[in-house]
């Protein structure tokens, strides 16, 4: 069984990431792909033969990926972000899955390249961390094989026909479309998705800190908005432990304040956490050591506030948003 593949890629404008992702695909050990480029505007580039390249105006991630949804000329797709390059057995490893017709999708990790940047490194070694990502790890890092019914698009592949059978993504949602694709795949069509860990790409990461926590922040609030009006899988301990941080932090805070009784737990509290992500960043220097730990605090900081507003708000921003892409930068 060798179904041929359409790989979606998704982006404002080409960029040397684009190029290193390409060079991957190019050495992939299953041959029988097709991969679509998605960028806003004609690049007038002379792309291998087997690449086509189709311009879609300023959309939203979302939006482009329908649009090669709907060219798509394969039985899989896979998707996978312009700043992400797949190892050679990328496609082997995920096509093989699809043998077996229960199967909808397959998911892979997106470790942190050995080439990004310093502060994108930290960034990576932030989201690796295992009281950031906790039971979710194993999309910074390969894991063990399983199941999973939430899988971010970076690194992802569905069977053509439930993608058009759901009329492809949510486009008012980014990020998140690819959250609600795996909900419906999973528990309106009762599918099953799996995680193939041999399905690795390097995904670069946004530079510590800023960049990082701007992206955790889309991250956070989508995930609040997420939480409250799709709960089956988004409304989840882990997602919600920042914002519980933060709450704690807040309103421990003032109660302690006030209350003379609870200024010695407060403070065992607040120190029991420095100390426990003070342990979990523990790095070759201590100069890692620092900017891991303040990226792990500022990571939860960020993330649950922003969960909070998400889970309040009425409506999401629906405008088309810079992100931090190479292509962006002028």
């Amino acid at each position: 069984m060798t179904p041929l593949v359409s790989i979606l890629i998704a982006y404002p404008a080409p960029s040397p990431y684009l190029d290193e992702s390409l060079a991957g695909i190019a050495k992939q050990t299953y041959r029988n792909f097709e991969v679509i480029l998605l960028p806003n505007a004609a690049s007038g580039r002379q792309w291998p033969e087997w690449c086509v390249e189709i311009p879609t105006g300023k959309l939203r991630p979302a939006e482009k990926r329908n649009m090669g949804i709907a060219k798509a000329r394969g039985e899989i797709i896979a998707f996978l972000d312009d700043d992400a390059w797949p190892v050679e057995a990328w496609l082997e490893k995920a096509v093989s899955h699809f043998a077996k017709s229960e199967i909808v999708g397959v998911g892979g990790p997106g470790e942190t390249p050995l080439n990004d940047p310093f502060l994108a490194q930290m960034s990576g070694r932030v989201y690796e961390n295992v009281l950031v990502s906790g039971g979710y790890r194993h999309r910074y890092r390969a894991g063990a094989p399983g199941e999973t019914d939430d899988w971010p698009s970076c690194n992802f592949f569905v069977r053509t026909d439930a993608a058009r059978q759901l009329n492809g993504f949510r486009t008012d949602y980014w990020p998140g479309e690819d959250t609600y694709m795996c909900m419906e795949l999973t528990k309106t069509l009762g599918k099953r998705i799996v995680y193939e860990p041999g399905a690795l790409v390097y995904h670069h990461r946004r530079a510590l800190f800023l960049p990082h926590l701007r992206q955790i922040g889309r991250y956070g609030l989508h995930r609040g908005y997420f939480a409250r009006h799709f709960p089956s899988t988004s409304r989840r301990i882990g997602y919600m432990m920042p914002s519980l941080f933060v709450l704690g932090l807040i309103f421990g805070g003032a109660g302690a304040a006030f209350l003379s009784c609870l200024r010695l737990p407060y403070a065992i509290g607040v120190a029991c956490y420095l100390l426990a992500t003070l342990a979990a960043s523990v790095g070759k220097c201590p100069y890692i050591w620092l900017l891991t730990w303040l990226g792990v605090m500022a990571t939860h900081v960020t993330y649950g506030v922003r969960f909070l507003v998400g889970y309040f708000v009425q409506r999401l921003p629906g405008e088309v948003q810079r992100f931090d892409h190479p292509s962006e930068r002028k």
